[in-house]
């Protein structure tokens, strides 16, 4: 006689393994998703920190009176008190200038002043008049 392969305890057994593995997935599953979300955490709080660390270090140089008077020079061509500036001027760019206003074109009116003649025009019953399709008469 020969036995059965799977047993009533082997199939018991089997069932017990099945439900602990079941009731292991979920909670598996979602510690994986903290420790994920918790290095993605992390990694925002060290690009904080290192954006404090680099605003801090902006806002000491800016309350260096030293750093700030060399900006101001630097960047705006401020001068300090009882000092002499110079302006040097590119004449190579001065020469060409003249030849370049001539080249653009004269200055467009404002558009108040084209909406406020088409007005006119309009009451005068001057202007061009466009049929239903859009295109000019």
């Amino acid at each position: 006689m020969r036995r059965p392969q799977l047993t009533g305890r082997a199939a018991i057994l089997a069932v017990v393994v099945c439900a602990i593995v079941m009731s292991l997935a979920y909670p598996v599953r979602e510690y994986i998703a903290q420790r994920r979300q918790i290095a993605e955490l992390e990694e925002q709080q060290a690009k904080a920190l290192e954006d404090l660390r680099r605003l801090e270090e902006r806002n000491r140089m800016l309350t260096d009176p030293a750093y700030v008077r060399r900006q101001a020079r630097a960047r705006l061509h401020y001068c300090g008190v009882g000092e002499k500036c110079y302006v040097v001027r590119d004449t190579t760019r001065d020469a060409d200038r003249p030849a370049a206003a001539a080249a653009t074109p004269a200055a467009k009116d404002p558009w108040y002043q084209a909406l406020w003649e088409s007005v006119e025009a309009a009451d005068k019953g001057t202007g061009r008049r466009a049929d239903q399709s859009g295109r000019s008469e």
